[in-house]
């Protein structure tokens, strides 16, 4: 997979120089002519690294800078501000916004380049993260889980993913299914800081399923409020008419034409508070089937597992 790089920057002369530099590591290049411009690029396509110019229009490299390190999501995307020679106050304003690293025009290519493998690598080891939401992955996921039940400790695994998501994608589009995804991750995150744990874990599985690990004493509290931020969101996903309407008119793998109501959130929870759970599979084996049958009953829901090792009953 092609590591994608912005270059943002005003001056089209620099952006050909940077393009020509990166062109010697095959990197795809995306380019902005100004902040504003930018930040749009950003929150909407997956980026490895942005090399982003201190004094631009509309948005500067500092407010760019500070508007994605905000961002739940985005924090982790390595930002290099790129100053001009001699400016040490830009240089410590750009640290100071969240930058990564730094370079000064007139930069030699080859520091740039060495600059941008270091941070690329240092990026990859420290986050094996979903492209998408730049969440925790599976290896991540299993690392957790495994490390909970070694510690012998009390946890819950909620199981989570979307109620009719294929029907919106084939509709709105892989686009909008992409936003979808990233505004569901930043409820799950806002959500767990809100009402959840300092320990807790957010990781992101694929497509339109994530897994929470917390706590059981906050586990109801924390689907409760999930589900409430994901039902109220979820109508600002549809236009004006299909939000009127409750649904949206899609077709069925025959062919034939249903009435698909909006988005939904469905969680299923695995917890060894009344069983013993002993390997990371059961987990996995025992959360799908709870899913499963959170997702056969109407609107956003969460089923818990309170099955004990003599009564195999949820």
């Amino acid at each position: 997979m092609a590591v994608k790089i912005l270059i943002a920057d005003d001056d089209p002369d620099i952006r050909d120089v940077l393009k020509l530099t990166l062109a010697e590591e095959n990197y795809e290049v995306i380019e902005a002519g100004d902040g504003e411009e930018a930040l749009k690029i950003i929150n909407a396509k997956p980026l490895n690294l942005v090399l982003l110019d201190y004094k631009m229009p509309k948005l500067d490299g500092r407010q760019v800078c500070r508007l994605v390190k905000r961002d739940l999501l985005l924090r982790h995307l390595p930002v290099i501000m790129v100053t001009g020679k001699g400016e040490v106050s830009d240089r410590i304003d750009g640290i100071d916004a969240g930058a990564d690293d730094y370079i000064v025009k007139p930069f030699e290519p080859k520091e740039l380049l060495a600059r941008i493998r270091m941070i690329l690598r240092r990026t990859e080891r420290d986050l094996e993260a979903n492209p998408l939401t730049r969440l925790p992955g599976n290896v991540s996921i299993l690392n957790e889980l495994s490390r909970r039940l070694e510690s012998k400790a009390l946890f819950s695994v909620c199981y989570l993913d979307l109620d009719k998501f294929k029907a919106y994608n084939d509709t709105y589009g892989f686009e909008h299914g992409d936003d979808v995804i990233r505004e569901t991750a930043r409820i799950l995150i806002r959500t767990t800081q809100e009402v959840g744990s300092a320990d807790d874990f957010i990781g992101h599985i694929g497509g339109d399923d994530f897994v929470i690990v917390t706590t059981p004493d906050r586990t109801d509290d924390l689907c409760k409020k999930v589900i409430e931020e994901f039902e109220k969101t979820s109508p600002t996903f549809y236009n004006e008419t299909d939000r009127k309407k409750g649904y949206i008119v899609a077709h069925d793998r025959q062919g034939k034409e249903q009435n698909v109501p909006l988005l939904s959130i469905s969680i299923g929870v695995v917890s060894n508070e009344t069983r013993k759970i002993e390997h990371v599979a059961q987990v996995g084996e025992i959360g799908a089937e709870l899913k499963s049958y959170a997702k056969s009953m109407e609107r956003s829901n969460y089923v818990k597992d309170k099955r004990n090792n003599d009564r195999e009953k949820a």
